[in-house]
């Protein structure tokens, strides 16, 4: 344990920055002094990620920790509505188990959309009862993100009864509301919901700050939202938080909230603001057991050599060095095994279009955008069956149910860029079924086959060639080692855009969006073509 630490202390609360010394007993800050000293590193609190699916790094917690720590990333706000759609309740007491077990502070909601919606098959549901129970653990400090805006608007009982449940205990409710506005917005948050991570244009984030939500500023592997949003940051500080969402195991090598940091203080931000954003906020919003540098607070800070580059020298928590350049400092255990995965092998017939009369709708996916376009084709040919069209970049999209033997569901989708071969993935919010992309039958049947194989993963092929990153736990995530993960991610995210001829910047991110239904506009679930902005099912053929 770390007894005193000398540095040029870094105060949030009076936006000042001076030479001390921290006294530390045991996990406590006993006294922080000032004292002058030739030290010229910066002593700050840590980082927060104030929403993260961490499943989505396709890691467990624990391994997930080893990643983000080095960066500075003391706690997170985790929604576990991933693993939730998979196995319910006990996916969630699972996270918990696992995150337990390593310094970094993860803490946890209770999923309030499982399923996500009644239009798509989910491996298990998490009712009212469900949320009260989980509400009373202390590893659970808000209900996740309210997706389900319509059943908000229209007082669904079991909405309504879950967003009570939140409030009787005193915990904060998470919104969900893309590009909800005017009198639906106010409509919404006046239910008890006070934050949305889902604003994508300055206008709309800026028309609910004023309304008194707590706005989260995303960037992730797929959507980011750093440049529609910061400007938020200079009008209303005391109500931004950063967050990740999203984020695969090769960008979070790279870094994860600290890149935020960084950005936002070279385009001039006010360091004290940036500070605020990244480390208080969440704190205050979330009550998080998290120090920040104040006698009586837990020993939670890092060490940083200068307040540009914001590298991160040591972590420590709970007055514990858990990071020192980069390497952690402790190990985790393996975690258990957990899965519900049932899916069949399939062959290239399941695949098939019949051509009808009329035009198809297509869906538009868009390069860091979790919303899509729509547009419709007339489809070339007058072969039986509708064929992908690698030139015009319209390609087949397929959502296979894994939770038991079902017919695909089929669409066209534009934007993947793909000129041969397919990828398919197990991960597929939120439902996380099995979703495929590509330009012929038989490669999607075969990359379909190489998930189900290996219960659960990430796959490419092409011809003879083909990769799989096997995901266990649940479909979605793995225990194995994160640096190796990023690696065999990174290997085959490289494949698809070198060799399959992908241009969008996270392909496989792009794709497990595309099973969103919450997110407008156009979107495929197990059960059909979805429209998200009238929130209900339409036809692939127009003459349907």
């Amino acid at each position: 344990m770390i007894k005193k630490v000398r540095g040029n202390i870094v105060d949030i609360h009076s936006r000042s920055i001076f030479s001390g010394e921290i006294h530390i007993d045991g996990d406590t800050i006993k006294e922080v002094i000032h004292q002058d000293h030739d030290v010229n590193t910066f002593l700050l609190p840590g980082f927060i990620d104030a929403h993260v699916h961490i499943e989505s790094s396709m890691l467990v917690p624990s391994e997930f920790s080893r990643l983000s720590l080095p960066h500075g990333t003391v706690a997170t706000v985790s929604d576990p509505h991933e693993i939730a759609n998979v196995l319910g309740v006990k996916g969630v007491e699972y996270m918990i188990q696992d995150a337990s077990s390593v310094p970094l502070k993860i803490y946890f909601g209770a999923p309030s959309c499982v399923p996500a919606t009644p239009f798509e098959q989910a491996g298990a549901a998490i009712g009212v009862d469900d949320i009260e129970r989980l509400l009373q653990n202390p590893a659970i400090k808000y209900l996740a993100e309210m997706m389900n805006y319509p059943g908000v608007l229209h007082k669904d009982s079991e909405v309504i009864e879950k967003i009570r449940k939140a409030q009787n205990v005193g915990k904060p409710i998470d919104g969900h509301a893309p590009g909800l506005r005017g009198d639906m917005m106010r409509d919404y948050f006046n239910s008890g919901i006070s934050t949305d991570h889902e604003c994508f244009t300055l206008e709309e984030g800026l028309e609910k700050a004023q309304a008194g939500v707590h706005i989260l500023i995303r960037e992730g592997s797929a959507a980011k939202n750093f440049n529609a949003l910061i400007p938020i940051l200079k009008s209303h500080p005391e109500q931004v938080m950063f967050c990740s969402d999203d984020k695969h195991p090769d960008d979070l090598v790279e870094g994860h909230i600290n890149q935020i940091v960084t950005r936002a203080l070279e385009l001039g931000y006010d360091l004290f603001d940036v500070l605020r954003a990244a480390c208080l906020n969440p704190i205050l919003h979330y009550g998080l057991e998290v120090g920040t540098l104040c006698q009586g607070d837990k020993a939670d800070f890092i060490r940083i050599t200068d307040l540009e580059s914001f590298h991160v020298e040591e972590v420590v928590i709970d007055g514990e060095k858990v990071v020192e350049e980069g390497q952690v400092l402790f190990s985790s255990s393996k975690p258990l095994m957990i899965n519900n995965f049932r899916a069949q092998r399939c062959n290239e017939a399941d695949f098939r279009i019949t051509r009808r009369k009329g035009a198809c709708k297509v869906i538009r996916a868009i390069d860091g955008e979790l919303i899509t376009e729509s547009y419709k084709v007339d489809p070339p040919g007058e072969v039986p069956y509708i064929l992908a069209d690698p030139q015009a970049d319209v390609l087949k999209l397929v959502v296979l149910n894994r939770y038991y033997p079902a017919s695909p569901a089929l669409a066209l989708i534009n934007g993947f860029g793909l000129k041969t071969g397919a990828i398919a993935s197990s991960v597929a919010h939120d439902s996380h079924n099995i979703i495929a992309v590509g330009t012929d039958d038989s490669m999607i049947a075969e990359c379909v086959n190489l998930i189900v194989i290996s219960t659960g993963g990430i796959a490419a092929v092409s011809g003879d060639e083909k990769h799989i990153l096997p995901l266990p736990v649940a479909g979605i995530m793995t225990i194995e080692d994160g640096h190796k993960v990023a690696r065999n991610y990174a290997r085959i995210d490289h494949f698809v855009k070198s060799g399959l001829g992908s241009k969008l910047t996270a392909p496989f991110m792009t794709l497990s969006f595309m099973a969103l239904l919450v997110i407008p506009q156009l979107k495929l679930s197990d059960q059909g073509l979805f429209d998200g902005s009238a929130f209900k099912f339409t036809t692939l053929f127009d003459s349907d």
